[in-house]
């Protein structure tokens, strides 16, 4: 089996922590019997983590898709999976997850074992000062369980920039910037440091960049940082940014080799047809952010056909051409594919369907199918 794990977060290898599990799984909230989850154990095999956006479905209030999302990182924490990072998107309809900080402390306070972090903070709608200082407090209320992704994405449009009080003139090029005094909060003190992050100062919070193109592969790959690519929306660009982080890494004090992870939609069903039924929710989501609308979770439908024209189904499965969809079988072909083709260290799944249950158990049979997955070292 591949060799997933390593030396602690301070370690050369900087990989992450894994977690056994042996049991029987029994979630209150979902309708489906109980699913024997003894053989489960992603100790040995991929790693495997869980990005949450927060999806609301239409008219509900944003309490009960937080608390979907807190059921769902104590299920995916049974099952062994990495970590649970929560995005970052402002004045979205359908999404909870503008307050990120907050969303994290809370998911970290009810587990115990997984890592819970940001997938991302998009730094240059914050002050640094302040980011550190956030997860300056969650490493101390939760040591070693926090991560830190970083973007330079708005995480909204420009009426939503402004809202934020973001510089309109930014272009994202001072990212490497804001991301230097970030590092300056959370490492220790410097000779002369006049303004420090208390709680944040030496924390050392681990720092994953996170990008859709090659400018955070090529700053990750200079300072020796992880790299999150988002093939979840910009698969087109998946492979050439892969490739420029491998060949550009620098060796750092954090990272002795690359560490790369590839966010990636998963829907695991019973059948490949049931699955692809389910992904028409996604499929849904995606017609209505073109559109500029609500991009609350819809129920799947047969066909998509009525729903789109032409133009428009290019454009969704364009966006979603990454996703691996179907059977256990299906799954575990697609995604043997996926890290074959870019080496990928690790895998970062968004799952979202309507019926929570539904989402449940396609982490379940993903977890299943990540255990079996073993390349060579």
């Amino acid at each position: 089996m591949v060799r997933r794990q390593g030396k602690g977060r301070h370690g050369s290898d900087a990989q992450p922590p894994t977690r056994s599990f042996c049991g029987t799984l029994r979630i209150a909230s979902a309708s489906f019997a109980p699913l024997e989850l003894s053989n489960i154990n992603m100790t040995n095999g991929l790693a495997v983590s869980v990005l949450d956006l927060v999806s609301m479905h239409p008219g509900e209030p944003a309490g009960s898709a937080i608390a979907r999302s807190v059921d769902l990182a104590r299920h995916v924490e049974r099952l062994g999976y990495t970590r649970f990072w929560l995005a970052e998107h402002h004045s979205i309809e359908g999404l909870a997850c503008s307050a990120t900080p907050v969303l994290i402390g809370h998911v970290a306070a009810a587990t115990k074992t997984i890592r819970v972090g940001s997938g991302g903070v998009m730094l240059p709608n914050h002050a640094p000062l302040v980011v550190a200082e956030q997860f300056g407090t969650l490493e101390a209320m939760f040591p070693g369980r926090i991560d830190l992704g970083l973007g330079r994405a708005p995480g909204g449009d420009f009426q939503t920039m402004r809202a934020l009080r973001r510089d309109l003139h930014q272009t994202g090029d001072e990212f490497p910037e804001l991301l230097e005094e970030l590092r300056i909060y959370l490492g220790p003190p410097k000779p002369g440091q006049t303004v420090k992050a208390i709680p944040g100062q030496g924390s050392n919070v681990p720092i994953t960049l996170l990008g859709s193109s090659g400018f955070s592969a090529q700053l990750a790959a200079s300072l020796g940082l992880p790299f999150a690519f988002a093939a979840h929306f910009a698969p087109e660009y998946l492979y050439a940014a892969a490739s420029l982080y491998r060949e550009r890494f620098r060796p750092s004090d954090v990272l002795h080799k690359p560490y790369l992870i590839v966010a990636v939609p998963v829907i695991a069903g019973e059948t490949d047809a049931a699955a692809r039924r389910l992904f028409t929710t996604p499929q849904q989501r995606f017609l209505r952010l073109i559109r500029n609308q609500p991009v609350e979770l819809l129920p799947p439908v047969d066909s998509m056909e009525e729903l789109w024209d032409h133009l428009e189904r290019v454009a969704v499965e364009t966006k979603l051409s990454a996703a691996i969809v179907g059977s256990n079988a299906t799954v575990k072909a697609g995604l043997e594919k996926l890290v074959s083709e870019t080496a990928a260290d690790e895998l970062i799944v968004v799952t979202d369907t309507y019926e929570h249950a539904d989402r449940l158990r396609s982490y379940e049979r993903m977890a299943a199918v990540a255990n079996e997955l073993g390349v060579t070292a």
